[in-house]
């Protein structure tokens, strides 16, 4: 993904430095007004990924051509610098439109506001609810997405998160099926390297993409929103250590699965995988959904993949649904300059036909009903009858906690991303969550 955000999470920086600016903000929030005669400058920022900067670009070419007297702005930025320019960009007050995610924490959690959270609360994002282009979204979806019952967001799509891409001629050459549980899937990844192929491409370089194989390795643990909403309250109430049998067998899975990549994969670029996934490089790949144009294009039609959700469980029932996610939410700033812009702008992509423009790009699943689906998604439609949230949506950072406790599954420590065991990992995000209380 580059890195997707996940729920809108922030640094501790970025959300000092929100804090900052919430008064001069604050007050401005003024109701909004339904898009009419756009001119000006736009000035749009997201964070990156391939599939999504596409899209957007497509959008803006059409909506340039549509509304001549708006000059749009655009800047895709890489994830991990997000955060800050976002603060900088808001600071400033030299950005209409925006990627935001504003979440209510829970009360076990208090402190934990990200700084979009924070920013919210001071009247910073317009209320969005009366818009007509609202209307056009899928209202269980819309009320999933508001923030102390104001929509402040604008859906663009829906991504899943736990799933295997895998090259279908290299399982065929093999005899190889599809893996339904963890005992099965490490049975295919040692077949594989018995006959020289290596299973899995992971990029390592940049840390975050690694992630989704703890996201993965979550789970397979604890495979329903209740169990996670348990995990997430018992770590805050400390009523569960990092240390505890279950949570340290997340780690333990995270370790065999680095075991079946590439052994240089932490000096493996996230952008790199796809290449190497298409010249045969790699059986199998990690990744979401968000990422199957960019894959698509680079294998080309003659090569055949598919798309399985990742059995990091050895119960089957536990893996037979991929977790997904709201992707890139979109929101206006209340002191935006050009309100009228952004809310034209935001007008017209909802409108079915540009939304699939954007769709066939971005490779996202549609937030809005009567949306044909993609090929590639009505593939995995088994996977995907059932909705299942992904681990950080339910989880709550503490700011006043140490680094390994962030996720709070250590992972980037993990030899060889890092140089620890999944015991050392475990102890240090054990010992790096104390610290916050």
């Amino acid at each position: 993904m580059a890195m997707r955000k996940f729920g809108g999470r922030r640094s501790a920086l970025a959300a000092l430095a929100t804090l900052a600016i919430l008064a001069a903000w604050a007050g401005s929030s003024g109701a909004a007004r339904n898009p009419a005669a756009p001119s000006g400058t736009l000035h749009f920022i997201t964070s990156s990924a391939p599939g999504s900067d596409a899209g957007f670009a497509a959008v803006n070419a059409a909506f340039a051509k549509a509304y001549p007297k708006v000059k749009i702005a655009y800047q895709s930025i890489p994830n991990q610098n997000y955060a800050a320019a976002e603060a900088a960009r808001l600071t400033a007050h030299n950005v209409d439109l925006l990627v935001a995610a504003p979440v209510q924490v829970p009360s076990y959690a208090k402190g934990a506001e990200s700084s979009d959270s924070l920013f919210a609360d001071g009247g910073g994002f317009l209320d969005l609810s009366r818009q007509p282009f609202m209307q056009r979204y899928t209202p269980s979806l819309l009320a999933a997405l508001k923030y102390k019952g104001k929509s402040l967001m604008v859906p663009t799509g829906l991504s899943y998160v736990t799933g295997v891409y895998y090259n279908k001629s290299i399982f065929q050459k093999y005899g190889l099926s599809v893996p339904t549980t963890w005992a099965t899937f490490v049975k295919v990844a040692n077949t594989l390297k018995t006959n020289g192929v290596t299973p899995l491409g992971i990029g390592g370089k940049d840390s975050w993409p690694a992630g989704l194989t703890m996201i993965a390795a979550v789970q397979g643990q604890y495979p329903t929103s209740a169990a996670m909403t348990a995990l997430a309250k018992g770590l805050w109430q400390r009523q569960v250590k990092l240390t505890d049998p279950k949570p340290q067998a997340v780690l333990d899975v995270v370790q065999q699965i680095y075991g079946f990549a590439d052994p240089n994969f932490a000096g493996v670029g996230y952008n790199d995988i796809p290449a190497g996934f298409a010249s045969g490089q790699y059986a199998m790949t990690p990744d979401g959904t968000w990422n199957n144009t960019t894959i698509a294009a680079a294998v080309g039609s003659n090569f055949k993949f598919g798309y399985f959700p990742f059995p990091t469980s050895n119960i089957r029932k536990n893996n037979a649904y991929l977790a997904g996610k709201n992707e890139l939410t979109l929101a206006v700033p209340s002191a935006a300059k050009n309100k009228t812009a952004a809310l034209a702008w935001l007008n017209f992509f909802s409108q079915p036909k540009h939304y699939k423009l954007f769709l066939d790009h971005a490779g996202f699943a549609p937030s809005e009903p009567n949306i044909p689906a993609s090929p590639f998604m009505k593939s995995i439609a088994q996977y995907t009858k059932v909705y299942l949230p992904v681990w950080p949506l339910f989880w709550n950072p503490n700011p006043k906690a140490g680094t390994a406790a962030i996720f709070p599954f250590d992972y980037t420590d993990l030899s060889p991303l890092g140089t620890l065991s999944p015991q050392q990992a475990a102890s240090a995000a054990e010992n790096a969550w104390e610290a916050g209380f």
